[in-house]
């Protein structure tokens, strides 16, 4: 995180209350506003595509084979189209331009998107366990040399899938969710593979449904922060990228800010972060150009896109929203 930049304060007109941010525009200090609708419709289709086509020859290879770990793995593949799809519609309702009632648009719905994704995968943890428990009981003859081949097909086309949304996994949890569900896949493919050649040589069928759970922990390990950072966001929690904190820090060194309350921070979307915040500052001066240089700040140090900043001389009666236990 770059150190927060001490901000000047110059003569001019006294503004008490400004909205400093656009829902799209270039600001005149050089930064553009990305507001995270990189088109990723072409990566979700083909991923869709792709994974359809192999839980269909996944699916087929475990029914003929009577392998739990392949007919498991489909199953949570399935899912994954589910999840991919998903993922594909908060992003395309998050591109809609925003209306006189949805003033935000539909970018909530990306949050909402991987939340759902997230128990969806829970979902399929407790299937795939639940079976592969009732498996060690019941164990059911497999064939390797099909595994080896069909999860092999799998850790190519999960690896390309993970690959189409790679570039936006660091900035948006949606994207990011769909990126580890297939990371998550390949390297359990990989696991299927190695199963597959254990089972080839020893015959041993416990082998089967120990990798089907290894694959529940592994799907399970790639969730939970997922889930937890969605539940976080459809709570307005602050962003986790965001200390707030140093935010504060960095408004109340702002020159002339002798107080910082009624401070929030919270999602708009998985992209866009939102902030507002009351700043008493008794001697007012050009509020239009100190107001712009807090916004760029908060973009350019934070990832924060859409500030509001009321300013008070705090000459008056307390704002009501000056104590900390007011929302």
């Amino acid at each position: 995180m770059h150190a927060p930049t001490r901000v000047p304060t110059h003569l001019g007109s006294e503004l008490i209350a400004t909205n400093i941010t656009a829902l799209s525009h270039s600001h005149s200090h050089g930064h553009a506003h990305d507001h995270g609708v990189t088109n990723y419709g072409r990566a979700f289709a083909l991923g869709v595509a792709l994974n359809v086509l192999y839980v269909l020859v996944e699916a087929g290879y475990g029914l003929y084979a009577g392998s739990l770990a392949l007919l498991s793995d489909a199953g949570h593949n399935l899912s994954d189209v589910f999840g991919l799809l998903l993922a594909w519609g908060g992003h395309a309702l998050a591109q809609k331009p925003p209306t006189s009632r949805r003033t935000y648009g539909y970018r909530g719905t990306t949050i909402l998107a991987a939340f759902l994704n997230a128990l969806l995968l829970l979902v399929a943890i407790g299937a795939i366990s639940w079976e592969a428990i009732g498996r060690f009981g019941d164990p059911a003859p497999t064939a390797g040399l099909p595994i080896i081949i069909v999860a092999s097909i799998g850790v190519v086309i999960n690896t390309a899938t993970a690959l189409l949304f790679v570039s936006g996994r660091k900035s948006d949890l949606n994207l990011q969710g769909a990126y580890l569900h297939m990371a998550a896949d390949a390297a359990v493919s990989v696991g299927v593979v190695i199963a597959g050649i254990a089972i080839y040589f020893t015959q041993l069928a416990w082998i089967d449904p120990a990798v089907s759970l290894l694959i529940a922990g592994a799907i399970f390990a790639s969730t939970w922060g997922l889930l937890r950072e969605s539940i976080n966001l459809t709570t307005q929690a602050v962003p986790a990228a965001i200390d707030p904190n140093t935010v504060t820090d960095y408004l109340a060194n702002v020159a002339g800010v002798t107080e910082v309350h009624d401070l929030h921070i919270w999602a708009m979307s998985t992209t866009e972060v939102a902030l507002t915040v009351h700043l008493v500052k008794p001697e007012l001066a050009d509020e239009d150009e100190l107001l712009c240089e807090i916004q760029t700040a908060l973009h350019d140090h934070f990832g924060i896109e859409h500030a509001t900043i009321q300013i008070e001389r705090g000459h008056g009666p307390m704002c009501d929203h000056a104590s900390p236990e007011r929302v």
